[in-house]
């Protein structure tokens, strides 16, 4: 699937950044904002299929949310170097593509906030989300309010924002949100069988104060895990510079 993107820097290297499951690519901005004194090279941040301005599809499966990933950075330039930061959804998707069986071979891997302790309520709680009907609003308003409450991003982002009024769409109907009910159907992270296949170094961050994960629970997999001291899931909004230092001192 093509996946709708935005692209900046320059150079040979490429920053490849995720959101996570529900969300959109504008959760990159406050990074983002910064990205050229931070960076040195070239980056891209897609919509992941069935979210934002991306096409909604059948199946919402860890592997192809990879395929797509890769089949954008294959066809958006020739990279002597790739680095792949995911948050939360995206986080898994990034472990998945290093692996390097769909086309790419990142260098490194970053995970913000994966959720790694999954128990079975958590399972049909996603599978409820799933199948549920699509929820249509009668403004704009309600449907930001209600996006930006499904996604943790109240209190963070402006609902006047582009992070906030890029998770809604209107049709004949109404406003709804823009991600597709059924990405839900991703299912529960196997955290074992991807960091076992991964051929590239993984690093994986939490805030200190996201509820999701611990920090004991992510050094399972990689014993240099940090916390991200009192910031939450959404630390890439809520302290963009302090997960810019995370991966710096990591990429040194």
């Amino acid at each position: 699937m093509t996946l709708d993107a935005e692209c900046g820097g320059e150079g040979p290297r490429l920053l490849v950044l995720l959101h996570g499951l529900g969300a959109t690519r504008e959760v990159w901005q406050p990074m983002l904002a910064t990205a050229d004194i931070h960076w040195n090279g070239s980056w891209i941040a897609p919509d992941l299929r069935g979210h934002g301005r991306s096409a909604h599809a059948q199946s919402y499966a860890l592997g192809q949310h990879a395929a797509d990933v890769s089949e954008l950075v294959l066809g958006s330039g020739v990279w002597n170097e790739i680095v792949v930061v995911g948050h939360s959804m995206g986080g898994a998707i990034a472990l998945a593509l290093a692996s390097g069986w769909f086309g790419i071979a990142p260098a490194r891997v970053f995970g913000l906030g994966i959720k790694v302790d999954w128990i079975p309520e958590d399972v049909s709680q996603l599978a409820k989300m799933a199948t549920a009907p699509v929820r249509i609003f009668e403004s704009r308003d309600a449907a930001i309010d209600r996006y930006l409450k499904v996604s943790g991003l109240g209190g963070l982002v402006a609902p006047d924002s582009a992070a906030a009024t890029a998770g809604v769409v209107v049709n004949k109907n109404g406003w709804r949100l823009a991600a597709d009910p059924a990405t839900a159907s991703v299912g529960a992270l196997r955290m074992h069988a991807l960091t076992a296949s991964a051929q590239a170094r993984i690093h994986l961050a939490r805030g200190s104060t996201d509820a999701m994960v611990t920090r004991e629970q992510l050094v399972a997999f990689d014993p240099s895990a940090v916390d991200l001291a009192g910031l939450g899931h959404n630390a890439m909004v809520e302290g963009p510079e302090a997960v810019w230092r995370w991966i710096r001192e990591q990429l040194a």
